[in-house]
């Protein structure tokens, strides 16, 4: 019997390992598309204020990334326990109780608006790929579909960051592990 609970726990352990690290990976793409958007926010300052030139593809290109920025990031927020939570009563409680609570938060908010997000958004997306939408602005970014997919495909990615958070949150209740605390008492100045 306890045999048999330290390979399912080898086995969780490497699925949380894996889904860790693909989400590690989003974030990699929301850092870069950040450092993307800093210098495109460069160019385009540097065009337009001492080459008095300025591009509405490249301003619509901020916003896209910026976008890809906020939407992936929000699975490497989870991840690495960077979401916003009021830790009024949460901080104080025993780690299990945070764990259940933590779950039972992820399973009523996070899971069912994904799903909504995800539905509605692949066919928003398809929508603009079938009528070929481009920006209304004269040069202005062709292939709206691109952007508008990026918000049901982040959603997909915070499913999958939230699996691994309720098996990390899940093994905290039924092994006893610890859980990673966040103390944002040292970040108040």
């Amino acid at each position: 019997m306890l045999l048999k609970g330290k390979i399912m726990t080898k086995i969780m352990d490497g699925i949380i390992k894996i889904l860790d690290r693909f989400i590690d990976y989003v974030g990699g793409i929301a850092a870069i598309a950040m450092v993307l958007m800093m210098l495109n926010v460069f160019y385009d300052v540097v065009m337009r204020y001492f080459f008095k030139n300025s591009s509405i593809g490249m301003q619509e290109m901020e916003w896209h990334l910026f976008s890809v920025v906020f939407l992936f990031g929000m699975a490497y927020a989870l991840k690495e326990d960077g979401h916003v939570r009021v830790d009024m009563f949460y901080e104080n409680m025993a780690p299990k109780k945070q764990a259940l609570i933590n779950i039972v938060g992820a399973l009523i908010f996070i899971v069912p608006f994904s799903l909504i997000i995800i539905n509605s958004g692949y066919a928003f997306a398809f929508d603009a790929f079938d009528l070929g939408e481009i920006s209304g602005d004269p040069g202005g970014l062709t292939d709206r579909w691109i952007i508008k997919s990026a918000i049901a495909t982040s959603f997909v990615f915070l499913l999958i960051s939230t699996l691994a958070f309720i098996l990390k949150n899940g093994s905290i209740i039924f092994e006893s592990r610890e859980l990673k605390q966040h103390s944002h008492k040292e970040e108040v100045l």
